[in-house]
């Protein structure tokens, strides 16, 4: 196991046994218990630990070790990390199709039932991104700002929203809150993203719109200059910076 572990990353169900004590008085006996955890290696020598109910559903803290604490403290149960695998999977397949449900009832303005599918998604994976974002969209379209909210507040939170690979929602969930005049939520939401990647001229532009429609022209100038610093010839960026410009100084 030393090997092995010392050359792929760790993934999979192990257990602890551990000794217990029930019953009282006369009736007190010791047992021992098997304590499930799925254990994965998210970077080198990093591993992250949840307890598994009988079910494979996580519960309690998430708690970090290392491998040397991994091959001191833990065993591995080969068995029931394939059970698992092939659970997650089964799972994984069942979020993927009702997200391509509720992104074709969404295209096609069918809000409510999309809505209904990207639910049946978030009630299996509720950090799932693609979900998420077309669950907060259909509320923007319906002008339900409440719910709208909820949902921002909980995407901000996740780092995976910000990835490259979803750049498209993304980019169409921040246009969607500013054409809802949702400005606020606008310009905390690419807050976040400029946060998570401060070299990409096309965030700091879009928080230069969101600060302005916000009435906060100073900021809205400082992203500017941020893009154009970033790269100078960026189109959008330019004819917005003369507008301001021009409505500075009344250059008109």
């Amino acid at each position: 196991m030393d090997s092995f572990f010392t050359q792929q990353p760790v993934s999979g169900v192990f257990f602890q046994v551990v000794n217990a004590t029930i019953g009282t008085g006369t009736t007190t006996r010791k047992t021992q218990q098997c304590i499930y955890y799925y254990v994965q290696e998210r970077e080198r020598d990093v591993l992250e630990v949840q307890t598994l109910a009988a079910d494979n559903t996580f519960f309690g803290e998430r708690l970090t070790i290392s491998r040397d604490e991994l091959l001191e403290d833990y065993l591995p149960e080969p068995q029931r990390s394939l059970d698992f695998a092939r659970q997650m999977a089964a799972k994984e397949q069942t979020v993927r199709k009702a997200v391509a449900r509720g992104d074709k009832f969404y295209r096609r303005g069918q809000t409510y039932s999309a809505e209904y599918e990207y639910d049946k998604a978030l009630s299996l994976d509720e950090i799932n991104v693609r979900a998420n974002f077309g669950i907060g969209l259909c509320y923007i379209a319906r002008g339900d700002q409440n719910k709208a909210r909820i949902v921002f507040e909980r995407l901000v939170q996740i780092d995976a929203v910000f990835e490259d690979e979803h750049k498209h929602l993304f980019n169409e969930f921040g246009i969607s809150l500013r054409k809802a005049a949702m400005h606020a939520e606008a310009l905390a939401y690419y807050a976040r993203a400029v946060e998570l990647c401060p070299h990409d001229e096309n965030l700091h532009h879009n928080m230069a719109r969101a600060a302005y429609e916000m009435g906060d022209a100073t900021l809205a100038e400082e992203h500017l200059s941020s893009c154009l610093k970033l790269n100078p010839d960026h189109p959008q960026a330019l004819l917005f910076a003369g507008y301001l410009r021009r409505q500075k100084w009344g250059e008109w």
